[in-house]
């Protein structure tokens, strides 16, 4: 796939750099306007087998890649519905974490839970420690922390919950598409994201992966509901069908960005939003140096994902002042998320964004960061 470049957005927003929804280019907005299709025939099924080519492709799954018309947090309630009666361990380092953990209880789930600091992620030996107890069915973790910017190694998580018989959910929203993740290669039990963060398309959409082992041990579960019910997500999979009405306009879209996704090929893709994460990270670095301006990355070192930096700004530089000065230049970046709100700004490097197009961004940043600090000190003297 050729490079592609960031182009200003025509709207009153500018171009999105936020953790979700990100910037979707306007080929893939086109797709949206094309005829309305019946789902229920051939040539649905056919667009449907693209598209699932496609997006086992994405995950490395030879398994289904279930597409539901619901948000992520939709296919967050079918992992708890469908996992196997007994207590949920959650692992708890931001406020998607959080949430998993909270949809689980809502779902009358006994829920017990590890919690570091925001901006950190787990001790691989209290894990351990906490699962050799073996009294818990299921694990829950988020792969990318999308309010701190935290990667957690899932990979190990779910090579630790294997082997005390546990089962391994994986929240995937902001890392699947942008962040590497083999779900057949690693164990995964039971994955999801959604389609406004790293695929780049409109929000509406979800997917899912779940292994053979998780559908088996989900029949046995009485309660599992209808609506994100696995077993019949897993039978109408093999049909190329979905169990509901689909949202076909969006699936035009999400068939026209696996296209593009495949010609970029999912390696290159990883490696472009490493590149990205990198250079957000020596551009916060060099500010802070160049400028002895206070900012800094919240994620701990050896644990940034490559779609989202949350970043720290110096006392009394107030998140929606900066804000609103990135937009008067052209960004939307996104605001801090939970208990970092007040502190931090979130850039979203994910998606069809390029490098280039992250520095274009970046450097408007900067721009807006002296200005407020230096009104910050002219209004001390």
């Amino acid at each position: 796939m050729t490079a592609r470049l960031t182009i200003m957005s025509d709207t009153p927003f500018g171009t999105f750099f936020v953790p979700g929804p990100t910037e979707i280019r306007p080929e893939i907005l086109e797709q949206l306007t094309r005829p309305v299709m019946v789902h229920r025939n051939k040539a649905f099924e056919a667009m449907f087998a693209r598209i699932e080519a496609g997006l086992r492709d994405v995950f490395l799954t030879a398994r289904p890649v279930y597409v539901g018309a619901t948000s992520a947090t939709g296919f967050m309630e079918m992992a708890v519905r469908n996992a196997p009666h007994g207590k949920i361990l959650c692992l708890v380092n931001g406020g998607f974490s959080e949430r998993f953990a909270l949809v689980a209880e809502s779902c009358n789930r006994s829920v017990e839970r590890i919690v570091v600091p925001w901006g950190e992620t787990f001790d691989l030996n209290v894990v351990d420690d906490k699962l050799s107890s073996r009294q818990f069915a299921a694990v829950a973790v988020a792969h990318s922390e999308t309010s701190t910017g935290v990667l957690t190694d899932v990979r190990a998580i779910a090579e630790i919950a294997h082997r005390y018989g546990t089962i391994a959910l994986v929240d995937s929203v902001s890392g699947a598409g942008g962040a590497e993740i083999t779900v057949d290669g690693w164990s995964l039990d039971f994955v999801f994201t959604g389609s406004q963060k790293a695929f780049a398309l409109p929000a509406g959409l979800s997917f899912a992966v779940a292994s053979a082992e998780f559908v088996e041990r989900a029949k046995k579960v009485a309660d599992r509901g209808f609506y994100f019910d696995v077993v019949q997500y897993d039978k109408f999979a093999e049909k190329n069908q979905t169990p509901s009405t689909p949202a076909t306009s969006l699936m035009y879209a999400l068939e026209a960005q696996m296209g593009d996704i495949g010609r970029e090929g999912i390696e290159r893709r990883w490696e472009r939003h490493l590149a990205m994460r990198d250079a957000t990270i020596d551009w916060v670095q060099s500010v802070a140096k160049r400028r002895g301006i206070d900012i800094d990355v919240v994620a701990t070192e050896g644990s940034r994902s490559p779609t989202v930096t949350v970043i720290s700004l110096p006392n009394g530089m107030a998140p929606r002042e900066l804000l609103d000065a990135v937009l008067a230049r052209g960004y939307t970046l996104g605001s801090g998320y939970g208990q970092l709100r007040e502190t931090t700004v979130r850039i979203g490097h994910m998606g069809d964004h390029t490098v280039d197009g992250l520095r274009r961004c970046l450097h408007a940043c900067e721009t807006a960061i002296a200005e407020l600090a230096e009104r910050r000190r002219l209004t001390r003297v």
